[in-house]
């Protein structure tokens, strides 16, 4: 038996859903705070253009050190990486549910966001050292994998609701405690005992460049809405962020053993998914954050309806994850499905970019947000599969830590320049439902748009047939 297996090869799918529980919580920590905010503003005495920021420390720092986290699953070992991204999350969490100050509450997310950084990569690492010696096995794996995450997300809803009206809200964040316990009491027996795959060092000074400049430019990105693309302080920080950056790949194109070998990029098809990726995260996350205003506040739905009437886009796409997106990918190969899957999504925003002021839901949103559900269930899983497989062995982690960087790169630049749209089209003018539904269909279209061109991009980058979840090259596998 391989040194990467798991100690009894029959129990690697509760493995899997020791890895899928990973995703779960790492998109349901995004979601779960949205119905507590108000509450947690009152009592904490938020000022209302910092509140945000108890979704947004949470991004920045998992963002930031998502290459780091990949890097330290190749060189510390998956499965102790993602114990100790547990331990984090576990400790965050209980400090974002003492705090007592807006302060604490931000580095509480922030170490939360921290914790993750070490869990996302490390769980695809140790997905593909469970399964990669299986391509079929491997396609549902990575399925199950990426249903998790819209699961996640509604999740995070109902729960911030039930939990806020029903307990309080410091319990949005103590429910990851049990969690984590649990995740660590299985972790030993059901997860690959293999150690490190690399003997190099960790590049501290690239990994502080990187993370400080990953930083920086979310950052300048998810604030310039608030205080203007054009102010001296979102050039400063977008100014700061490229000379972080820049020095990052001069590090790296220069040290022994860099946290990023930039030859990776020259692996066929990794650069080509995980450019996919990112245009996927900025057309998709945009879709879903104005899907939900538009429910609340044009149609007037309140918390707990409008996260109902999310349930069918969220059902099919773990559905098409599950069933469909594995058939397709059989059939047509990853890049056609790809493709396809963007297109998708393009037309689904398309569609939803006709919402009316007195429109409904049956009429206006139903039918146009299944098709973008579809899109996106058809697109995730082969350029997911494809950015990942594409690397050497033992890179595994490093490319986990790109891709998972890459889509969240990707949400934050989409959701701030559609923002942006929206604003600059009438969804700033609060109270006025034709205005606000100007405002979200011209999102709708830039949205389509990052869409459009994702599906071009991967059409044009893409090489077919790729080594991915529908063939893994032995070269490629993991154990």
């Amino acid at each position: 038996m391989s040194e990467h297996l798991a100690p009894a090869a029959n129990r690697r799918w509760l493995g899997l859903a020791v890895i899928a529980a990973a995703q779960f919580m790492v998109i349901m920590d995004t979601s779960i705070i949205g119905v507590a905010l108000p509450k947690m503003q009152a009592d904490l005495g938020f000022s209302p253009e910092n509140l945000s920021w108890v979704f947004n420390a949470y991004v920045v720092a998992l963002a930031g050190l998502l290459l780091l986290g990949g890097k330290l699953s190749d060189v510390l070992g998956a499965r102790r990486v993602f114990s100790f991204g547990w331990v984090i999350l576990a400790a965050g969490s209980l400090l974002a549910g003492l705090a007592g100050t807006p302060a604490v509450e931000l580095a509480g997310r922030a170490i939360q966001g921290a914790g993750s950084a070490l869990i996302a990569p490390s769980a695809l690492t140790l997905l593909f050292m469970l399964f990669g010696s299986t391509p079929k096995d491997l396609t549902k794996a990575l399925a199950f994998y990426g249903a998790a995450a819209p699961a996640g997300g509604t999740a995070g809803v109902f729960l911030g609701g039930v939990i806020t009206e029903y307990i309080s809200w410091p319990w949005v964040f103590y429910i990851n405690v049990p969690v984590a316990l649990a995740v660590l009491a299985l972790t030993r027996s059901v997860l690959p005992a293999g150690g490190p795959l690399t003997k190099s060092r960790v590049d501290l000074l690239g990994a502080a460049t990187v993370t400080a400049g990953l930083a920086a430019a979310v950052y300048a990105v998810v604030k310039a809405p608030e205080v203007g693309w054009g102010t001296g302080s979102t050039w400063l920080l977008l100014g700061i962020a490229a000379v972080l950056l820049s020095a990052f790949v001069g590090i790296q194109a220069k040290g022994r053993d860099p946290l990023v070998r930039l030859g990776i990029f020259r692996a066929p098809n990794l650069a080509g998914a995980n450019l996919a990726q990112v245009l996927l995260g900025a057309a998709w996350i945009p879709m879903w954050f104005f899907l939900n205003l538009y429910l609340q506040q044009v149609l007037g739905f309140s918390a707990f309806p409008s996260g109902a009437a999310l349930l069918p886009m969220t059902g099919l796409i773990m559905l098409s994850m599950i069933v469909l997106a594995p058939r397709v990918i059989g059939a047509f190969g990853p890049k056609r499905t790809a493709v396809l899957g963007l297109l998708l999504l393009a037309v689904g925003m398309l569609w939803l970019s006709l919402i009316d002021p007195a429109g409904s839901f049956a009429v206006d949103v139903l039918p146009a947000s299944l098709v973008a559900a579809l899109g996106m269930s058809l697109a995730f899983i082969p350029t997911l599969g494809t950015a990942i497989s594409s690397a050497r062995p033992e890179e595994g982690g490093l490319a986990s830590g790109i891709v998972n960087t890459s889509y969240q790169i990707g949400s934050a630049l989409g959701l701030a320049v559609m923002t942006a749209v929206a604003a600059a089209n009438g969804a700033d003018q609060l109270g006025t439902a034709e205005a606000l539904t100007e405002g979200y269909s011209a999102a709708f279209i830039g949205a389509a748009a990052i869409a459009l061109l994702g599906a071009a991009a991967a059409s044009a980058l893409l090489r077919s047939p790729a080594p991915t979840t529908a063939e893994v090259a032995p070269e490629n596998q993991h154990v």
